[in-house]
C-alpha cells in the first residue's frame, strides 16, 4: 500500500515559527532560573538562621555525619539557644557521639561545666581559650578544649607522658624525633655552629656570674645564659650573641610568642645529675644542638638514651620522662648545649596562634 507524506499526523511543533520557538525556550530558561532562585534562598544563613524554620532536609544534611544510619535513629540538636544564634556557625554533632564523648567539638557546644577540681593555671586556660574564641573563632580548637578538660585526669596517673601544664590529645609522640620533624630549622642551627660556639666562648670567659647574664640553676656546675625566657627575649643577652639572636630568628618553627618557648646555652658541670623530671607541655619539641660534649654525657628520655654530639641536634619530646647525666672526669670541663624549642610538627597553625594568646606572658 502506498503511504503519501500528507497523511502523516506532524507534531504541532513543527508548524510553529522560529520565533515561537525561541520564546519557548526563553520561557524555560527564565524557569529554570527562578527554580534555582529559590532553592539558594531555603537554604539557612549561618548565624542569621531560626533553627525551628530548617526543612527536614536541609536539616538531615547538615547533621549527618557521613550518611544515613541504617536501622538506628539519629537525631541532633535542633534548637539553637540565643548565643548560638550570634556566633559563628559551628557544624553540630549527633546525640550519639554527646554521649560518647567523643566528638571534639562535643564539650564546646554542650556547655558543659568546666571540672570543679581542676587547678587555678588550668582554670586560667580555660578562660583565655574562651576569650580566644571569642575574638576569633571556635574553629580548630577541639583538641584545645579537650586538652584543658583531661588535664585533671591526666595529673592523677603515672605515665611515662605526662606534661605538668598543658597536654594536647592525639598528637603522636615518641621520645626523640627524627630530623625530617624539622629539617630547615636544623640545617640553619647545625650551619651556625661554628658562629654560635664562638659567641659562646666569649660570653664565658667572662665568668658566671648573675650580673653578666647567668642564671646558676645548681650545684656542679649547672647554668643558664638565657636569650629567650618564657617568649621574652633578655635583651643583654642577645646583644652579646647577635649572631646567634639572628639565627633564632631565621628558625620557622621557633616558640617565640609565648611563655612555653625558651632558647639559651645549658651548662652542666662533670658528676652532675638532673633527677627525673616531666616537661610543661607536649606541643613542643626541644632542640639541642651539642657545642661541647665531654665523653660520659647522656640524655635518657622515655628510657631511650642518647648522646649529644658537636655540630648535630637532637629533637627531644621532653614532656616524657627524663633525666641528664654528665658522669665524665672532673677535668673534662662542662657539658654545653644550645636549647631551643620549637613548636610540635603535629600541632596545627590554628592551635598555634591560640596557644600563643593563651600562653602569653602578658595575658
Amino acid at each position: 500500500m502506498h503511504w503519501s507524506m500528507n497523511t502523516l499526523p506532524l507534531p504541532p511543533y513543527v508548524e510553529l515559527g522560529v520565533h515561537s520557538l525561541s520564546g519557548l525556550l526563553w520561557t524555560l530558561l527564565l524557569l529554570f532560573l527562578w527554580h534555582c532562585y529559590r532553592m539558594g534562598s531555603d537554604l539557612p544563613i549561618p548565624g542569621h538562621g531560626h533553627a525551628g524554620k530548617l526543612k527536614s532536609g536541609s536539616r538531615r544534611s547538615m547533621m549527618s555525619r557521613g550518611g544515613s544510619c541504617a536501622g538506628t535513629k539519629c537525631s541532633a540538636r535542633s534548637k539553637l539557644s540565643r548565643s548560638d544564634q550570634i556566633t559563628p556557625f559551628i557544624s553540630m554533632e549527633t546525640e550519639e557521639d554527646e554521649d560518647q564523648g567523643q566528638g571534639y567539638l562535643t564539650p564546646v557546644l554542650s556547655h558543659a561545666l568546666f571540672p570543679a577540681q581542676a587547678s587555678a593555671e588550668a582554670k586560667k586556660l580555660y578562660a583565655a581559650l574562651q576569650e580566644y574564641a571569642k575574638r576569633y573563632s571556635w574553629v580548630g580548637m577541639g583538641r584545645i578544649h579537650k586538652g584543658l578538660r583531661e588535664q585533671v585526669r591526666l595529673n592523677d596517673h603515672s605515665a611515662i607522658q605526662k606534661p605538668h601544664l598543658f597536654f594536647l590529645p592525639d598528637v603522636p609522640s615518641v621520645p626523640f624525633f627524627p630530623r625530617d620533624a624539622h629539617r630547615h630549622d636544623i640545617e640553619v642551627l647545625e650551619a651556625n655552629y661554628s658562629v654560635v660556639l664562638a659567641e659562646f666562648k666569649a660570653v664565658y670567659q667572662r665568668g658566671i656570674d648573675s650580673k653578666l647574664g647567668w642564671t646558676c640553676l645548681g650545684p656542679k656546675g649547672q647554668a643558664m645564659f638565657p636569650l629567650y625566657s618564657a617568649g621574652v627575649s633578655v635583651a643583654g643577652n642577645c646583644r652579646s650573641c647577635p649572631c646567634t639572636y639572628r639565627t633564632l630568628l631565621s628558625l620557622r618553627t621557633f616558640i617565640s610568642s609565648n611563655s612555653l618557648g625558651s632558647a639559651g646555652f645549658w651548662l652542666l658541670g662533670p658528676g652532675a645529675t638532673l633527677g627525673s623530671s616531666y616537661g610543661p607541655t607536649n606541643t613542643r619539641l626541644r632542640c639541642h644542638l651539642g657545642l661541647q660534649t665531654p665523653p660520659l654525657c647522656e640524655l635518657v628520655v622515655g628510657g631511650e638514651p642518647q648522646c649529644w654530639s658537636e655540630g648535630h641536634c637532637l629533637l627531644v619530646d621532653d614532656s616524657f620522662l627524663h633525666t641528664v647525666s654528665h658522669k665524665g672526669p672532673l677535668d673534662s670541663g662542662p657539658r654545653v648545649i644550645l636549647s631551643v624549642d620549637l613548636w610540635h610538627p603535629n600541632v596545627a597553625a590554628a592551635e598555634r596562634q591560640a596557644l600563643d594568646f593563651m600562653f602569653n606572658p602578658d595575658f
